[in-house]
Parts: structure tokens; sequence; C-alpha cells
């Protein structure tokens, strides 16, 4: 309401100023208004798309993680240039991004890298990124200059930790320390700060390993923990419902939801919209806003 009455502000000033061009023809008051009219018009386009967000933790941040699929090397580089898209997109919307952990690819990129991404209506945006992401490019990796196809897949969790009891007993864990492997070029740490956590009643086994302190590293894997337990709940409550099968159909492995081709020509699509853009480039430097907005109303029915 707060936003909603500031831009009737906005919009009473707009109409002083047009009361005074009745009068006085003034190009810069013109302009003025103009300007304020632009701005309201965006910013009840973003109040209207806000409204789509409205899940139970759509406003919560998020903790994204990216699989690399078959195909070894180009597989693990995908996931790498992934993690890279998430990231700018997220810096540029003013959220914080950190890398908590990962398993090196052999020779390039990551086999499985989480990140958590800080800030409102994380989730709710990156929830349509869930499911498969299909790469045809030339391989920097081939002496032969030949074009391979990549997958991997992107899973997107709500951070629920301030707002969802999970309630972890000790006696369900087991605490493992090792060292952190060091990605990008970071020192290896000499000290087993590194945490995992098993919690043996579901199987369920998180890490983090991006603090060189080991309290700081559990209470991280202590997070994403409890949000996979949330998750496993909400999961089984679904099935009850028998609504599962559905949310499998998009996030099975092997049913893409967006293709990204470099070669022999450039496009990006989604498969579940059908929107498409030739400028692959500016999607992989993190210009998603459309791609989600689209997928958001698609799924919305707007």
């Amino acid at each position: 309401m707060r936003r909603f009455a500031t831009q009737e502000r906005v919009l009473a000033d707009v109409r002083a100023i047009l009361d005074l061009l009745r009068d006085d023809d003034d190009p810069d008051l013109a302009a003025e208004a103009g300007r304020h009219l632009d701005g309201v018009q965006a910013e009840l386009a973003a109040m209207e798309f806000e409204r789509m967000l409205s899940g139970p933790h759509d406003f919560n941040s998020a903790i994204l993680s990216i699989n690399a699929g078959a195909g070894g090397t180009e597989a693990c580089d995908w996931s790498e240039i992934l993690l890279r898209m998430y990231r700018r997109w997220a810096e540029a919307r003013g959220m914080a991004t950190q890398v908590v952990d990962f398993t090196a690819g052999e020779g390039a990129g990551f086999r499985s890298v989480t990140m958590t991404v800080e800030g409102p209506y994380a989730y709710g945006h990156l929830r349509a990124e869930i499911g498969v992401h299909r790469l045809v490019r030339i391989s920097p990796f081939d002496a032969n200059k030949r074009r391979h196809t990549s997958f991997a897949s992107v899973f997107v969790l709500p951070d629920i930790e301030d707002e969802v009891v999970i309630d972890v007993k000790e006696a369900d864990l087991r605490v493992d320390t090792f060292r952190s492997g060091g990605a990008g070029g970071q020192k290896v740490n000499k000290t087993d700060s590194a945490v995992r956590l098993t919690h043996l009643p579901t199987g369920i086994v998180v890490a983090c390993q991006n603090e060189r302190s080991q309290h700081k590293n559990r209470a991280m894997a202590m997070k994403l923990l409890k949000a996979k337990l949330y998750e496993a709940e909400m999961e089984k409550k679904r099935r009850e419902r028998a609504a599962v099968e559905a949310t499998k159909a998009d996030i099975a492995w092997g049913s893409q939801i967006r293709s990204y081709v470099l070669q022999p020509y450039q496009l990006v699509k989604d498969h579940r919209t059908g929107y498409e853009v030739g400028n692959v480039q500016a999607i992989l430097d993190g210009g998603l806003d459309e791609l989600i907005r689209r997928y958001l109303l698609h799924s919305a029915g707007a």
C-alpha cells in the first residue's frame, strides 16, 4: 500500500504540473511531467509483476544448485557458465551471491555447485529457472572444432530458515570435516574447516566449504539442510495430493526447459513459452529478466 500511495502522490504532482502548463507552455515542465508519468507506469508494471510472485516463499532469498549432465568437461564448463549468468543477473538486481559448496570438474568448471542468492523475490524469480538447460556450441576443448551439446540441471530452493521451524536433532546428524578443495584460483585451506552434514533419518547430505571458519561453514550447512528438509516435506505433501507427477515432468533430466545455441546460429529459446532471443551473449551476461517474466506470466495463465 505504501508503494501505491507513493505513486498517487507522484500523479498528484503531475496534475499540478499540468495545471501550470495551462497558463505557461514551458517545455521543461512538460518534460518533467512526462518523466514522472513514465516512472509511474514502470512502477505500476513492476507492482503488477510482483503480484504474480504471491507464492508462500516467493519473497524469500534462494539457494540455487547446478549439476552438470553427461558430457564430461563440456558439461562441467557449461555449469560454470550458468553460474556466472545467475551471479550477473543477481548482482545487477542488487542481490548478494555466495558460492557455498562445489565439486570441481575435471579440467574445467563444476560437476556441481551451490550458491545462495540473497535479496527480495530471489526465489520467486529464480524458480523460473528450475529444469534442464541445453547448450550447443563448437567445443573449446575439441581440437577438431566439432559441435557439442551439453546439459546441466538447475534446481532452486527458498531460504526458509528464518520463518519455518525445522527441528533438527543433533542425534540425527553425522558431522564430517574436510579440507576445502579450492576453486577458481582460491588458496586451498590447510585445515579441516569444511563441513559435511548427513541427516541420518532421510539420507540428505549437504556441505559448505566457502569459509575458513568451521563454525561458519557448519551454520551455512545447517541452513542448506533445513531448506532441503523443508522441500522434502513439501514434496511428500505434493505426492499425497497426487500433484507431484506434473512437477517431476518439469524438472526431469532430459526435459530441457531452455536451449542456448551458439553455433551454427545464435539463439536462446525457452521451450515452455516459445520465447526466442537472438542475442545469446546478453543472456549469458545475466539478461534473464524477459525470459523469467514471460515464464511467470505463462505459468500464471496471464
